[in-house]
């Protein structure tokens, strides 16, 4: 791997990624999630004939694919497509691409996005609150959740997104606040939240409360769920369906698909009783990790890889 992918962002689990794919030269796959392009790079690697298609909508991947791609001897394998996962069929089809063997998704937000300071992702910077994956595509910033939404709006956001457990009390404090001065910076909303987080536990708070505000900014519990349920309609029986979660609100309707065939969990059956749906898991339970790579990515640590197979 190159200086420049690995400052971009070092892939979690890549070999468990690849080995999962069960990758077959001449077959097609689809990459949901591009960020620094080592998990891309790797799979077309594998290919003779076949084709990668890779999805990203962060304007920084889509230029860091091109800097990666553009002197690489198998960019002839790759189809880039600037766009969310949630149009993962659409821009299938419109490539000519009905039905396909492997999809990998990894949903972790890049050390890239985390360490450019301006996005506003991360609350080791004093930057604007924006938070926007795609700033193109639409208007909600973090900005206008802290300073527009109700208090009634962001405990629930605060709860759910970030399973922050005093939400109620920081949602207040923010309410309280805005009153007299609107909260432009991650700085400014950092000095809030410390306030009324527990003493030595900050910087996990902290962690939480950005969370919460990035996933609904860039609607990503809705998008994934969107995804998934197009990915038994796109792979072919026996395709490999690999995804790569980082806390429990992605990896819940991940598992639960795999395992019932429905997001939420509610299985549905036959008439003879049997449960109906697209996959069989290939892992009982999911990867994480090894103690080699906490140490050299420490970013991996809460990852979950799950992998199932289309029936």
């Amino acid at each position: 791997m190159t200086t420049e992918e690995t400052k971009y962002h070092i892939p979690v689990m890549l070999t468990e990624c690849i080995d999962g794919l069960q990758i077959n030269p001449e077959g097609v796959y689809a990459d949901l999630t591009f960020g620094g392009g080592g998990h891309s790079k790797a799979i077309a690697e594998k290919l003779t004939t076949g084709k990668l298609v890779v999805f990203d909508q962060d304007a920084d991947a889509i230029l860091n694919y091109e800097n990666l791609i553009k002197n690489a001897k198998n960019k002839d394998k790759i189809i880039f497509v600037a766009a969310n996962f949630r149009y993962l069929k659409k821009f299938l089809r419109l490539h000519g691409f009905s039905k396909i063997d492997g999809i990998l998704a990894d949903l972790g937000v890049s050390s890239h996005q985390f360490d450019t300071a301006h996005r506003g992702f991360s609350f080791r910077f004093d930057a604007n609150l924006d938070m926007r994956m795609d700033a193109s595509n639409h208007d909600l910033t973090a900005y206008k959740i802290i300073n527009e939404y109700s208090e009634k709006d962001l405990i629930h956001i605060f709860s759910y997104y970030g399973e922050i457990i005093n939400s109620k009390t920081l949602a207040n404090a923010i309410c309280t606040s805005r009153i007299n001065k609107v909260i432009n910076t991650t700085t400014e909303l950092k000095l809030i939240a410390s306030k009324v987080a527990k003493r030595g536990q900050e910087n996990k708070y902290l962690a939480q409360l950005f969370q919460s505000l990035r996933i609904v900014v860039n609607e990503e519990m809705k998008a994934l769920e969107e995804m998934l349920l197009q990915t038994s309609e796109v792979l072919k029986s026996g395709g490999r369906l690999v995804i790569m979660t980082y806390h429990s609100l992605e990896d819940r309707p991940v598992k639960n698909y795999i395992k019932h065939g429905k997001i939420t969990g509610e299985a549905e059956k036959d008439m003879f009783g049997n449960v109906e749906k697209p996959f069989e898991s290939i892992t009982r339970k999911p990867i994480e990790a090894s103690e080699n790579e906490l140490e050299t990515n420490p970013r991996s640590r809460s990852a979950k890889l799950r992998i199932a197979q289309k029936l």
